[in-house]
């Protein structure tokens, strides 16, 4: 039985709460922690959790019977909790981002690796059915050289969703819509297409004059195969639409899935290939499914609704 303690209790604290109870046999939350213990307490109580309520992580730290511990906190203090807890023999799973710095995160790989407790950090949309199709598809390389990415990171946040204490700065956040938001995206970017060779990119505050850091943000990547990406990090989209689309040599698949594929007629205008088509979506359909498939946060199933 893992032993749990939950560092933050804000927003997304509620759903590490719900993931660790749908597995009683495995986990109890013995411990929540915030600066206001209030807050804390009133959680507690709101999710029926007969737990211990602390107002320091470092009081948490000192007990015995921690196994694992949630860092649910803003970006800025992950790396010294996290350090802290590894150092203490607790292993740490922490919130996205990881930290505000390379630097700080080395810092926590380290500790990590010193310590052999396990440092995850979270990225829940690699554990959703219909990414693991597509990275099986993507693996077969039946599309043919991957030429062109689009990631389109949209998101919609009122300007009054920067007046928290820590949101919008670079000291407490961190950064902006590319680091808090567009984080899962370029997450999932990487894993299914590989790390660029050179990252172009520029970025805005367009609509939220009460924060320093960027709401928009456009980067272009360039691949040694020649191929380009290009990802676009946004709070001021309406619609808030999500999709990864990837233009292959031979054909195009996307998250929300979708196929096509064409080959050249002899004036070199497109003529679809159904074949194709059928094959990858056959591969698609006996790709690996999860089996404890959650979201977190606004970033739900329906977000990646199947198109197909």
């Amino acid at each position: 039985m893992l032993r749990v303690a939950i560092i933050g209790t804000g927003a997304i604290c509620s759903s590490h709460i719900a993931a660790y109870r749908q597995f009683p046999e495995t986990c109890e939350i013995i411990a929540l922690c915030d600066i206001y213990k209030e807050k804390a307490a009133g959680l507690a109580k709101d999710s029926g959790l007969d737990v211990a309520i602390y107002g320091h992580y470092t009081d948490v730290a000192n007990r015995t019977d921690i196994d694992l511990v949630s860092i649910c906190t803003p970006p800025y203090t992950h790396a010294e909790i996290a350090i802290h807890f590894l150092q203490a023999g607790v292993h740490v799973l922490v919130e996205k981002p990881m930290a505000s710095s390379l630097e700080e995160c080395d810092a926590m790989n380290k500790a990590a690796a010193q310590s052999g407790k396990h440092l995850s950090v979270v990225a829940q949309n690699r554990f959703y059915s219909p990414m693991m199709k597509v990275k099986h598809v993507l693996n077969q390389n039946l599309t043919g050289p991957i030429l062109h990415t689009q990631v389109d990171s949209f998101w919609w946040r009122g300007h009054c969703y920067y007046d928290l204490w820590w949101r919008g700065t670079w000291e407490k956040e961190g950064g902006g819509v590319t680091l808090n938001h567009a984080v899962h995206h370029i997450d999932l970017f990487q894993w299914l297409n590989g790390m660029p060779q050179e990252v172009t990119a520029v970025i805005a505050n367009t609509a939220h004059d009460n924060a320093e850091v960027e709401d928009l943000s456009i980067a272009i990547c360039s691949y040694e195969n020649g191929g380009l990406a290009q990802i676009t990090s946004s709070t001021v989209h309406h619609g808030e639409e999500q999709q990864l689309i990837f233009q292959g040599k031979d054909a195009r698949v996307s998250v929300p899935w979708n196929v096509k594929a064409s080959t050249s007629l002899d004036n070199g205008f497109p003529e679809e290939n159904h074949d194709l088509e059928r094959e990858l979506q056959r591969v698609y359909d006996e790709g690996p499914s999860v089996i404890y498939e959650a979201m977190l946060g606004k970033f739900t199933m329906s977000s990646w609704r199947s198109s197909k």
